[in-house]
C-alpha cells in the first residue's frame, strides 16, 4: 500500500506512520507536512532511514505542490493535517479557515483527479459539541461545533460528505475523542500539565476543573486507523473513543499523584468563552465493524506518557522553546491578566 499522510510530522500523525510501518511490512508512506510550530521531524526521527518512509515540505493550501505530490499515485491518503488548537482558534480563526477548510479542499479536489482510491479524513468529536450528562453521540448525530476550531473541522467534514454524495468519491470520517501519549505538543492539557509538574510550575485548569474529556491514547487510534484503511467502508464515518470520560481535575491531580507532586500545584483559571462542558461519544460502530476497542486503559496509558516525557526532556524543552516563539510572534494571549505560562493547554 502506497500512503500520501499529510500532517504527519504532528502528533497523531507521526505515531501513525510509525505505527503503520511496522505493522504493515511493504507499506510506503509520503509524508507531507508544512512544519508549523506544532510539526517537528523529531518526532519521525527513528524513521527517518526506512525504506518505505519519504518526507516532503508543502503546505496542503498550496494547490500546485499538492497537485505535483499526488500525481505521483497513491492506494490513499489520511489527512491528519490541521490547525488544532482551541484557543488559538478563539484568538484568531483565519488560520483555521484556511488549513481545515480550503485546505481540505485543495486536497480532496486533487485526491478526485487523481482517482485517490480512497480518502480518510482525520476529524474530532469537538464537532458534536457539549453532550448533555448520560449523553454519547452515535455517527448520525447533528453537528454543533462551539469554537471556531471546531467549526472548522465541522466544515470540511461538510465538504468530505458533499463529495461523497455528490461525486461518488471515495472518502470516509473519523472522528476521535482526546487522543494523548509520546510526541503530543505541549500546548495540549496533559503534556502540559505533566510539564508544569516536571518543573513545579502551576497546572491551570479552566474554571471549575469539571469539563468533561474522554482520554484515548494515541497507540489505540492508530491501530484503529490501520483497519480503517484495510476494511473501511467509502462513505462511512466512525467514532473513536474510550468510552470513559474523566473531569480534567482529575486528569491533573493523577498526573501529580504519579510525580509525587502537590495537588496545590492546580490553579483554576477564569474559563474559555465557549468552553463546550462534556465531550462523550459512541464508538460501537466501530467495535462491530472492525472488533477494535482501546486496549490501553487510563491508568497504563498515563504512566506511560509521563514515563515518556521525563526520559524525553531535551525534547520537551525544544518544543516548549518553539511553543514561546509563537505566542511571542503569533500575537496570541487569551487573558492578559494571566500569565502565558500560566494559560497553555488548559483544554
Amino acid at each position: 500500500m502506497r500512503l500520501l499522510v499529510t500532517g504527519g510530522a504532528g502528533f497523531i500523525g507521526s505515531n501513525f506512520i510509525r505505527s503503520i510501518l511496522a505493522h504493515r511490512k511493504g507499506t510506503e508512506v509520503v509524508n507531507l507536512d508544512k512544519l508549523t510550530y506544532a510539526g517537528n521531524l523529531e518526532n519521525l526521527a527513528d524513521v527517518v532511514g526506512h525504506p518505505g518512509y519519504r518526507f516532503i515540505q508543502a503546505d496542503i493550501g498550496d494547490a500546485r505542490a499538492v497537485q505535483e505530490v499526488l500525481a505521483a499515485g497513491f492506494d490513499a491518503v489520511v489527512n491528519f493535517a490541521a490547525e488544532t488548537h482551541v484557543d488559538r482558534s478563539i484568538e484568531d480563526a483565519s488560520r483555521f479557515v484556511t488549513t481545515n477548510i480550503v485546505g481540505t479542499h485543495l486536497l480532496l479536489e486533487s485526491a478526485r483527479e487523481h482517482r485517490v482510491p480512497l480518502f480518510i479524513q482525520i476529524s474530532t468529536d469537538e464537532v458534536y459539541g457539549s453532550a448533555a450528562p448520560a449523553q454519547n453521540f452515535r455517527e448520525d448525530a447533528p453537528l454543533n461545533p462551539g469554537s471556531p476550531y471546531a467549526a472548522s473541522k465541522a466544515a470540511a467534514d461538510l465538504l468530505v460528505r458533499s463529495y461523497v454524495n455528490t461525486y461518488g468519491f471515495p472518502a470516509i470520517v473519523l472522528r476521535c475523542t482526546n487522543n494523548y501519549g509520546p510526541y503530543q505538543f505541549p500546548e495540549k492539557f496533559i503534556p502540559l500539565m505533566i510539564a508544569n509538574a516536571l518543573e513545579d510550575k502551576p497546572l491551570p485548569v479552566y474554571g471549575d476543573g469539571l469539563h468533561e474529556r474522554d482520554w484515548l491514547y494515541v497507540e489505540d487510534y492508530c491501530l484503529l486507523i490501520e483497519l480503517v484503511l484495510e476494511r473501511g467502508k467509502p462513505g462511512e464515518i466512525y467514532n473513536a473513543s474510550s468510552g470513559r470520560q474523566m473531569p480534567n481535575r482529575r486528569a491533573a491531580e493523577r498526573i501529580l499523584e504519579l510525580l509525587g507532586k502537590p495537588s496545590s500545584l492546580i490553579r483554576s483559571v477564569e474559563d474559555r468563552r465557549g468552553h463546550d462542558r462534556r465531550y462523550a461519544i459512541d464508538s460501537t460502530k466501530s467495535g462491530l465493524a472492525f472488533g477494535w476497542e482501546p486496549r490501553v486503559t487510563f491508568e497504563e496509558g498515563i504512566r506511560r506518557t509521563i514515563d515518556w516525557y521525563k526520559t524525553n526532556t531535551a525534547w520537551l524543552k525544544r518544543a516548549l522553546s518553539k511553543q514561546h516563539r509563537e505566542d511571542d510572534h503569533g500575537g496570541y494571549s487569551t487573558r492578559s491578566k494571566t500569565p502565558k505560562s500560566v494559560l497553555r493547554g488548559a483544554r
